[in-house]
């Protein structure tokens, strides 16, 4: 199985137009076009994750003044998207179908291409904040701290599998699916691009 995106090359820079942060602000927060082929004989349905694996594990240094982040820094995974029940058919996600700008304290449930979209990890990066706390279902795009030196990576993981649905709850995370279709995975393919807003890598 093959995927690749018209959004942005892999291994190559994520534009803005597909980050929550921006230099400025806010970016476009859209979700990327992805296209796959290649399919798995017996794929029945997709899964697809958006994972950044070089979010600092300490949440506390991001953006303090006058602090860097180390790149040598402990890393962990973020999740910017998770998708569920991707119709068997399914090939293409177009780019601003699932998500067009930020929406303040989280786009509630959505449906997207015929699929179930789980939560992302601002749900609790944001949890307690007046102006932003809410449930982020969907994509939500890169913001990675811009005092961090290190260019973080946005693994794009779509799954083929073996069941037209896997049982998850109304609301479900990266870790939900991941036990959901322990043992129905067919096939995965995997592509990346990176993010920084360190004035040092030129956002």
């Amino acid at each position: 199985m093959r995927i690749h995106s018209d959004s942005f090359e892999h291994r190559g820079a994520i534009p803005s137009e597909f980050a929550m942060g921006a230099p400025d602000g806010f970016g476009g927060n859209r979700n990327p076009h992805l296209a796959w082929d290649d399919v798995p004989d017996g794929t029945k349905s997709f899964a697809l994750l958006c994972i950044d694996t070089d979010a600092p594990t300490d949440a506390s240094l991001a953006g303090k003044e006058g602090v860097e982040i180390p790149v040598d820094h402990p890393r962990g995974d973020f999740v910017h998207w998770v998708v569920a029940n991707l119709p068997v058919d399914a090939r293409e996600i177009a780019a601003g179908s699932c998500s067009d700008g930020v929406t303040v304290r989280g786009k509630g449930p959505c449906r997207g291409e015929g699929a179930r979209q789980g939560l992302n990890d601002y749900t609790g990066w944001f949890a307690g904040d007046a102006d932003m706390g809410g449930d982020y279902f969907g994509y939500d795009g890169p913001y990675p701290p811009p005092n961090d030196l290190r260019v973080h990576r946005y693994f794009f993981r779509l799954f083929a599998l073996d069941v037209e649905a896997i049982d998850l709850p109304a609301k479900f995370t990266a870790v939900d699916v991941f036990r959901a279709m322990h043992g129905h995975v067919l096939g995965e393919a995997a592509i990346f691009g990176t993010y920084a807003l360190h004035p040092s890598h030129g956002a």
